[in-house]
């Protein structure tokens, strides 16, 4: 994990929207992968608003390793972590009058009051009240009163990544003024004093919208965030060694399913990485790795624990040495986005499938062939 280039992309987005929008960095399911404590102690210097998780959970435990900021659960939680997020000192969200009742029986019990973001659903339809039932609902936040402190309002953008900034852009837009009509009522019945709408990519297609806060997710960690958008810098790389070198002649077969046969004698490389530390299955026989400098094929299945790649054409691999997944050696490149591309899924799953079995390492010194 590179720490300089976690800060420059924090540092564009910050610029992106002005000095006038806090940035709220989402670390949920440890920070994409990433490695939560570590992006912490990188941005909090940085002086973000806060740090945004998606369960109770993942905010104790940013509570226990000792960050004192704030901290806002984003979406629903079960309503038997109530209690223990009105201890730990985490902002919640409420989508639901049940969730709200219950969020105010857990104050008369914990005595610590609730700080409430309104979650508004204008789109996505996975939580939140719905923009266009307020006559509904906006009565039932308004009897609780002062028992709870309302924070800030806030919806989700749903295609703000799609690849046609056309759409995207429109899209954005058509969220927003169902939000907006929503927002001018919090604010003027309920005094909500900020607004959160930004995800990445709307911070860089619609940077006007930034309001009090954004929340930065994928874009902060290496993830593309569609077609015209600033590349962030590369944040992650994936590194294993080189723990077996063969010599097989024509025939031989490799893998579960003998899927892979050689076509003529070759020389096989054994890499100490598999879909047990989070390599996607799905690259077997289709995915690369950087050894020696060279881009070379991964042959045969992904096993839990090891990868096979064709070092035939690279006669200077030794075992000791470092193969890259996801990275750089020499001129050759595997960006997070090619592997994700290859696999058939997205970045975001290939960074949080990344288990703990692979150790984080913070460093802007890149793994070299033989380091």
């Amino acid at each position: 994990m590179s720490p300089d280039a976690l800060r420059l992309n924090f540092r564009r987005i910050s610029d992106s929207v002005g000095p006038a929008s806090g940035v709220l960095p989402m670390v949920k399911a440890d920070a994409y992968g990433v490695g939560v404590e570590g992006v912490v102690a990188c941005l909090e210097p940085e002086g973000p608003w806060g740090f945004g998780v998606a369960t109770v959970g993942e905010g104790m435990d940013l509570r226990s390793g000792g960050y004192e900021g704030r901290i806002l659960v984003c979406g629903p939680i079960p309503l038997g972590e109530i209690d223990g997020a009105l201890g730990a000192d985490l902002e919640l969200s409420v989508s639901s009058l049940c969730a709200l009742h219950a969020m105010v029986e857990a104050a008369s019990r914990t005595e610590r009051g609730p700080r409430v973001h309104v979650d508004v659903d204008t789109g996505m339809g996975r939580s939140g009240f719905d923009w266009r039932k307020v006559n509904e609902w906006l009565p039932g936040l308004k009897k609780v009163g002062e028992e709870v402190t309302w924070v800030g309002a806030y919806t989700h953008l749903h295609s703000a990544d799609a690849d046609d900034s056309v759409a995207a852009e429109a899209s954005i837009r058509a969220q927003w003024n169902r939000f907006d009509a929503v927002r001018q009522r919090l604010i003027a019945e309920l005094g909500i004093p900020l607004v959160h709408v930004l995800n990445s990519a709307g911070a860089f297609r619609a940077p006007a919208l930034g309001n009090a806060i954004v929340r930065p997710g994928i874009y902060l960690y290496g993830g593309r965030i569609g077609g015209g958008q600033p590349k962030p810098e590369p944040v992650v790389s994936l590194h294993a060694r080189v723990v077996h070198v063969r010599e097989a002649a024509a025939g031989t077969t490799l893998g579960y399913g003998s899927t892979y046969v050689a076509s003529s004698d070759e020389r096989w490389a054994t890499l100490s990485i598999g879909y047990g530390d989070g390599l996607p299955r799905a690259l077997g026989n289709r995915g690369y790795a950087l050894v020696g400098d060279v881009r070379v094929p991964i042959i045969g299945r992904i096993s839990m624990d090891v990868t096979v790649v064709d070092i035939t054409g690279v006669p200077a691999v030794v075992e000791g040495d470092v193969a890259t997944l996801i990275g750089t050696q020499g001129a050759e490149t595997i960006s997070l986005d090619e592997v994700a591309g290859l696999a058939g899924t997205i970045s975001y799953e290939i960074l949080t499938g990344l288990t703990p079995r692979l150790p984080r390492v913070w460093s802007d010194v890149e793994e070299g062939p033989s380091s």
